[in-house]
């Protein structure tokens, strides 16, 4: 893939991190618990704090692939979710394993029809004379 200018970078940046976000709201809202600040960031900060961390590593925006968003969503998805159990001191059984297995499908979903949607979006772009 080409290498994409930096403001193609940071709204696939931007894209992403809404997509984890928007996993926590309706993580929120599907479990009745109040829609607030606090619960959002209990829910996708560990999260995005380790995709915001290993995407240099795995060049997920100077060499955007399908490849590299899914190992970087494979490894934050997987670290966060097991750093939010460490903060809230949560005990590692069966509720962990489907968190784990909830977060990772949910997020999955989110971000590829993100980067569908953004995929097509730079396809139109590039077809502009």
């Amino acid at each position: 893939m080409v290498r994409p200018d930096r403001r193609v970078s940071r709204r696939l940046a931007w894209g992403d991190a809404l997509c984890i976000v928007l996993f926590a709201v309706i993580g929120l809202q599907t479990h009745g618990e109040p829609l607030s600040l606090a619960g959002i960031v209990r829910n996708a900060l560990p999260i995005l704090l380790v995709w915001w961390l290993v995407s240099p590593f795995l060049r997920t925006y100077t060499r955007p692939s399908w490849q590299n968003l899914l190992y970087t969503w494979a490894i934050a998805v997987s670290a966060g979710v097991w750093l939010r159990f460490m903060a809230l001191q949560k005990p590692f059984d069966l509720g962990y394993l489907i968190f784990w297995v909830v977060a990772l499908g949910a997020t999955l979903v989110l971000l590829l029809a993100w980067r569908g949607l953004a995929l097509a979006w730079l396809r139109q772009l590039r077809s502009k004379p």
